[in-house]
């Protein structure tokens, strides 16, 4: 289904072309001035200087072949050479008609049959989630969210840090505190526990320690470096123990990528591909690609055009320890072989952004990606306190992303104390609202950019944020639900059936008021948003028509009484728009990765 600027951008190419212009001139754009039009077209500025002719007359030409057009309600030529539109009311409504009937209001996926996989989270195992690990993972999902509304296979892979030195503390942390386990017995060849020896707790308190002591003791360190270069070359018990620490942490993790509603299709981590590694960089090593370095195995990856230093890769250390680069290229050469992707996105700290150049640059120069694939950096910026820092707790600590969640739907639930409910729907309802504010809060402001948490703004019910959309949807909701309640009808039948009056839109004789004719021109928007969303990988550009669509219902809302409305056939118009931005709305927040509760 064409968008409304598709459609519009249709009738002026035709126009410019039979007026005798090339029709690229015709691209129609909403308008910058909403007091002055809906939609606008700039082209005969651009045409002038092609035919040398003054712009306003060719507007004016343009403007005399679309007059009288039933798309159109005005078409205007103005100086310098604007041509300025309005949509008719009738085109709008049999617009939105179609909007109704058509699967995912008209939406047409733009990529089926491709696929692309997007890298994010990047939790390490043995650890709990923190502040730091909110953006990409959210932002990660909704974007995996939008390729997949978009018609691409979008596959999500967790990429966990499972196989460094971390590994290697642990290791040796467990050994010196039990040493009689038999992990750690050379001569043992049973079968080794199935239970393991710690719990996720356990962990969360063995690798901090570690790692602190292995700062201030050296053999120490020594130790745990020996334990992980045993541990990647197959020793048995650490292999086994390992396992476990592995199992316990993902099964922590899921639990707490669920409750934030980010889910992966793989849960893969950087092990997967160590197997891969050194026959990668050995093929490198012999096509030429590769070379010895001061004793480390490098690709140079250097452009002429480059302004700045670009180091070489390394892919192995002089010691000869692999490390992040070559991992990442060895999950490329996995995910070839797999998937054949037709693009990978990275959401990731954006201060890693000179490591993916260097490993993309790698990966071209050495074929293990096609020419046509895709390789997408999307940095993320930091959530930062209010003195613009990264986010710390009271006592300068990285905060628990659980601690953060407690904190926010606590406050949430402090503003929903006069609310007529049991405490335990609310407390519910609050958590649940408390996610959306700061999920909503992350993810409307551009992924690349910095933010300040404000924990205030973020749960306000005005504005802007998470808990003004819900409860803009939970008020569709009960003035749906009121009109249920008033004639019999069943809630499903009056949010799925067309046939409920949406029908006739457009056909009654009466003028529509400006702000019910805004809330329609804004949900006629929906198609060019999310595609737009899912062509940039820009979760905040859908926020900006959620708010957009969901400000001006309140308008509407505000203006007209709807449940009262005596005019049966109005009543029913108004019934299948309000129905209408309320599935756009429930999409969107969808693609958001948001819940929204029936009530508030």
């Amino acid at each position: 289904m064409n968008t409304v600027l598709e459609l519009i951008s249709q009738k002026l190419k035709s126009a410019f072309t039979a007026c005798g212009y090339e029709e690229k001139y015709g691209n129609a754009a909403v308008s910058n001035r909403p007091d002055l039009c809906q939609y606008q077209c700039n082209g005969a500025l651009a045409a002038a200087k092609q035919y040398h002719k003054a712009p306003i007359a060719i507007a004016g030409e343009i403007a005399e072949k679309l007059n009288g057009d039933e798309l159109f309600s005005k078409v205007e030529a103005v100086n310098p050479g604007f041509l300025n539109l309005n949509i008719s009311n009738k085109a709008l409504a049999e617009y939105l008609n179609d909007m109704a009937r058509a699967e995912n209001l008209g939406f047409e996926p733009a990529n089926c049959g491709k696929t692309a996989i997007v890298d994010y989270g990047g939790a390490n195992v043995a650890k709990p989630l923190h502040v730091g690990h909110l953006r990409p993972a959210i932002i990660g999902e909704s974007v995996k969210r939008l390729l997949d509304f978009d018609g691409f296979e979008a596959i999500g892979d967790v990429h966990l840090g499972d196989w460094g030195l971390p590994m290697g503390l642990i290791i040796t942390e467990c050994k010196k505190r039990f040493p009689e386990l038999p992990y750690f017995d050379e001569s043992y060849t049973g079968d080794y526990p199935k239970e393991p020896p710690f719990t996720i707790s356990d962990l969360e308190e063995i690798y901090p320690f570690a790692s602190a002591y292995s700062k201030e003791h050296e053999d120490y360190k020594e130790a745990a470096r020996t334990a992980t270069a045993e541990l990647q070359a197959g020793n048995r018990g650490y292999r086994a123990l390992w396992k476990h620490i592995l199992d316990v942490s993902k099964t922590d993790l899921k639990k707490n990528y669920d409750n934030l509603n980010v889910h992966f299709e793989l849960w893969n981590g950087e092990s997967d591909a160590d197997h891969l590694i050194m026959p990668m960089v050995e093929d490198l090593k012999k096509r030429g690609i590769a070379h010895i370095s001061e004793g480390a195995v490098v690709v140079d990856v250097k452009e002429d055009s480059d302004k700045k230093e670009m180091p070489p890769c390394i892919l192995v250390k002089s010691d000869g320890a692999a490390i992040y680069a070559s991992t990442d290229l060895a999950t490329l050469v996995d995910r070839e072989a797999k998937y054949k992707p037709d693009k990978v996105i990275y959401v990731v700290d954006k201060r890693q952004g000179l490591h993916f150049e260097q490993v993309f640059r790698t990966a071209r120069k050495a074929g293990i990606v096609r020419p046509e694939t895709e390789l997408f950096f999307l940095g993320n910026g930091t959530m930062n306190g209010s003195d613009g820092t990264p986010f710390k707790t009271r006592d300068g600590g990285v905060m628990r992303l659980e601690y953060l969640i407690r904190d926010i739907s606590d406050k949430v639930l402090e503003k929903m104390a006069d609310r007529d409910m049991d405490e335990e729907e609310a407390k519910e309802i609050s958590r649940m609202v408390g996610l959306a504010a700061l999920k909503y809060g992350d993810l409307s402001n551009q992924a690349t950019k910095d933010y300040v948490f404000d924990i205030e703004r973020f749960t306000s019910f005005e504005g802007n944020t998470g808990p003004y959309i819900l409860y803009t949807m939970v008020r569709i909701k009960s003035i749906l639900e009121k009109l249920a309640s008033a004639d019999g009808t069943a809630i499903d039948k009056i949010r799925n059936d067309v046939n409920f009056g949406f029908i006739k839109m457009g056909q009654t004789e009466r003028e529509y008021g400006a702000s019910e004719i805004d809330l329609m021109l804004s949900l006629t928007g929906f198609s060019e948003a999310v595609h737009r969303s899912a062509d940039e990988y820009a979760p905040h550009k859908i926020c900006a028509f959620v708010y957009e669509l969901a400000d001006r219902f309140n308008s509407f809302y505000h203006d007209h009484k709807i449940v009262t409305q005596e005019d049966v056939n109005v009543r029913n118009e108004w019934v299948c728009l309000i129905v209408e931005v309320l599935k756009a709305l429930e999409i969107c927040m969808d693609l958001l990765a948001i819940k929204v509760p029936d009530r508030m």
